[in-house]
């Protein structure tokens, strides 16, 4: 699949001016709860001594913050404040849901939408200032001990077994080879095939020191019916092999 991507510049050849305004984040919060075809607020634009005002007027059904407090409400008249585009040369694009690229216009105008300061302002900022000083984590001192099953435990099973082992196995000292190799010759007259942890068991050695031994005398089998398995090399064995005596009855 392609990075590139096609942008629809039907924007350019219109010449669309679009304009580029800052907005509080709680008036964006608003606009969120409108429907999706629904009225947010309306622009007035007009000229007071000459000069362009432009103001932005909150949809009245928008401008309520929750449903506890119905007095409590955003502003909603917001003066804009205009400023130049400064040489800049800015574009506005749009995204739809089949992830086709469109420009929609060219930034024209720069403006900062700013709130009249009202008592509905200083309401809002307060309620703000609250809400920032709670503590993002409560502690709670419980009145009875937890019952369910999310109780929270001490320590797991599969590390209360690994402390288990570390400890059985630190307590494991290195017998003499001679001696080490005695158990292993006579357990291996028993059974012609061991895994590891069963040698552990016998000869209560250390995993690696017997690995380190059984490397010198056996050899290991990483596939087969016996895998995972150990048996010892043919020149420490005291039987033939299921091959060696089929060989041997051959000639």
């Amino acid at each position: 699949m392609s990075d590139k991507m096609e942008v629809n510049l039907a924007g350019v050849k219109q010449s669309q001016g679009v304009w580029l305004v800052k907005v509080p984040k709680y008036l964006a919060q608003q606009w969120d709860k409108a429907t999706e075809k629904g009225d947010v607020g309306k622009i007035t634009i007009g000229k007071k001594q000459g000069k362009t005002e432009v103001r932005f007027s909150l949809n009245e059904k928008l401008a309520a913050v929750g449903e506890k407090d119905a007095s409590l409400q955003v502003p909603r008249d917001h003066p804009f404040t205009l400023h130049t585009v400064g040489g800049q040369t800015m574009a506005v694009f749009s995204q739809s849901d089949k992830d086709e690229i469109s420009l929609e216009g060219m930034v024209v105008h720069r403006a900062e939408c700013r709130p009249v300061v009202n008592d509905n302002y200083m309401k809002l900022k307060k309620l703000q200032m609250k809400e920032s000083t709670k503590p993002q984590r409560l502690s709670q001192q419980l009145e009875r001990a937890i019952t369910t099953v999310f109780k929270p435990v001490a320590n797991h099973d599969f590390n209360v077994e690994y402390e288990k082992k570390k400890k059985s196995e630190g307590k494991m000292v290195r017998a003499e080879r001679q001696v080490v190799l005695d158990m292993l010759f006579s357990a291996f007259e028993k059974h012609q095939y061991y895994n590891i942890k069963d040698l552990v068991d016998i000869t209560k050695q250390p995993v690696t020191y017997l690995k380190e031994i059984m490397r010198e005398i056996g050899t290991y089998n990483s596939k087969g019916a016996h895998k995972s398995t150990w048996e010892l090399k043919p020149e420490y064995r005291h039987y033939q092999s299921a091959e060696e005596e089929e060989e041997m009855q051959t000639a």
